[in-house]
């Protein structure tokens, strides 16, 4: 079974975008793709894109997939409004000191562009198994959810939830944020799901960038920095315990195949000012690193 694993990162799942299609122009057809955080909202739509191509077609292009996903990505997401809406600030002081935090931005606009592209039908109906993360804020457990739940697409808001900039999801009396905070890289479920090929593309490097002069007295960017100090090191231990695991696994004679794809270096993305122009540079950054992860596995073959 052949699964594609794809972390969070946030905005910067715009390198993972690049890295997917250059995955899939070169033949990778995933019977399962898993989420988290912009991985869940890139999951879901390679899932619903799926669906969608069997429905009219009869029959799935990857290929028009990766390149569908890429497109969306620029059509829709060209500056922080696209993805979110900061609160008043009087607003945001009331409901701190009323006990009614609710996040510093709305992410009403994300929410919409999902409900806009993403069809109950076709994910449901897509061959393709699909499962996205998000972490019960109460019991502190991650939950994989598939498109046969009820309240699927209240996960995927979920995984994508930033914690503190966005607000909890309440799922049947529970409540759920970002995946991200338990597994970036959601590669143990695909694992114990069944996957023998994997891919996982990560949007973060093995080395953290340091910022230049930042603000550490702005919220946003200081949240956004503590973030990223977390997340990278989740998804390094992730990414060491999957090859440790793959490892073990062919030594046992079960054979296992594991692709990782990350940045090599930092990737860098002003959460509140990028443009059009940052999500495309990521996109090609993330094209040049799929591509040449890909020329390295088939010379590593030839030899």
């Amino acid at each position: 079974m052949k699964a594609l694993v794809l972390g969070g990162g946030s905005m910067k799942g715009a390198f993972q975008v690049g890295v997917i299609q250059s995955v899939l122009e070169n033949g990778f057809e995933p019977d399962m793709i898993y989420g988290i955080s912009v991985g869940a909202l890139n999951a879901t739509f390679l899932v619903n894109e799926a669906g969608k191509q069997l429905h009219e077609k009869k029959e799935i292009q990857w290929p028009v997939a990766g390149r569908k996903l890429l497109e969306f990505w620029i059509k829709n997401i060209t500056q922080p409004q696209d993805i979110s809406m900061l609160r008043s600030r009087v607003m945001l002081g009331m409901n701190t000191l009323m006990s009614r935090f609710d996040g510093i931005v709305d992410p009403l606009p994300l929410h919409s562009l999902i409900r806009k592209h993403v069809s109950d039908a076709f994910i449901r109906n897509s061959p393709v198994k699909l499962k996205v993360g998000a972490v019960n804020i109460g019991s502190g457990e991650i939950k994989y959810a598939s498109p046969d739940h009820a309240h699927f697409l209240s996960y995927v808001y979920a995984s994508s939830s930033i914690p503190m900039l966005m607000p909890a999801v309440e799922i049947e009396q529970q409540l759920y944020l970002d995946g991200g905070l338990r597994e970036v890289a959601p590669i143990r479920q695909a694992i114990e799901d069944g996957a023998t090929e994997i891919v996982l593309i990560a949007c973060h490097s093995p080395l953290l960038y340091q910022p230049e002069d930042m603000n550490s007295r702005n919220l946003i960017t200081l949240i956004e920095r503590v973030r990223d100090i977390t997340v990278n090191q989740i998804v390094n231990s992730n990414i060491v315990w999957a090859e440790s695991f793959v490892d073990r696994s062919n030594l046992r004679g079960k054979p296992m195949k594991l692709t990782v794809v990350r940045p090599a270096t930092p990737l860098f993305l002003d959460l509140q000012h990028f443009t059009s122009e940052d999500i495309s540079r990521l996109i090609v950054e993330g094209y040049r690193a799929g591509m040449e992860s890909i020329m390295a596995a088939t010379e590593k073959v030839q030899k």
